[in-house]
């Protein structure tokens, strides 16, 4: 299954259970990611959850500061 595919599975399910919004999932992977990070302040974690190579990536997908998240 493609990615378009997931996506339109997605909001199809979305609209069916009456939960409609605005969110793709990469929308929803993003909110997830940043979930995870505030609870747990753990950058590597969320790295791999992500599947990023680099840490820096994860750092800019979710908008932090890369000082303040490397001193955690």
């Amino acid at each position: 299954m493609d990615t378009c595919s997931r996506g339109g599975a997605g909001n199809r399910a979305s609209a069916a259970s009456g939960f409609i919004a605005d969110y793709g999932t990469h929308s929803l992977r993003r909110i997830k990611a940043s979930i995870i990070y505030k609870a747990t302040e753990n950058l590597r974690a969320v790295q791999i959850l992500l599947g990023h190579a680099k840490i820096e990536s994860t750092v800019r997908y979710l908008g932090v500061d890369v000082e303040d998240a490397l001193e955690l």
